[in-house]
């Protein structure tokens, strides 16, 4: 049982920290959106349209997997405790 306990406790600061650095990534989009595409384009040659949708599908996975990896782990094994 203890170890059910110190794995739910890991996964929980798992998905915190995931969520803190997909709100970053996300606040860092919207603010810095014109900078981030300037930099990113210049460095890969990729149209700044295409990089706007780039990110949103990279946001979008990322909040996937954090679901997936991350939260959905912890909700499961808070059950089980």
């Amino acid at each position: 049982m203890n170890n059910v306990i110190q794995l739910s406790e890991i996964f929980g600061w798992m998905s915190l920290i995931n969520i803190g650095l997909l709100c970053a990534a996300s606040l860092a989009f919207i603010w810095m959106k014109d900078k981030i595409t300037a930099i990113h384009g210049r460095l890969f040659d990729v149209d700044p349209n295409e990089l706007k949708i780039l990110y949103i599908n990279y946001l979008a996975h990322f909040k996937l997997l954090i679901f997936i990896f991350n939260l959905v782990p912890y909700i499961v094994l808070k059950v089980l405790i």
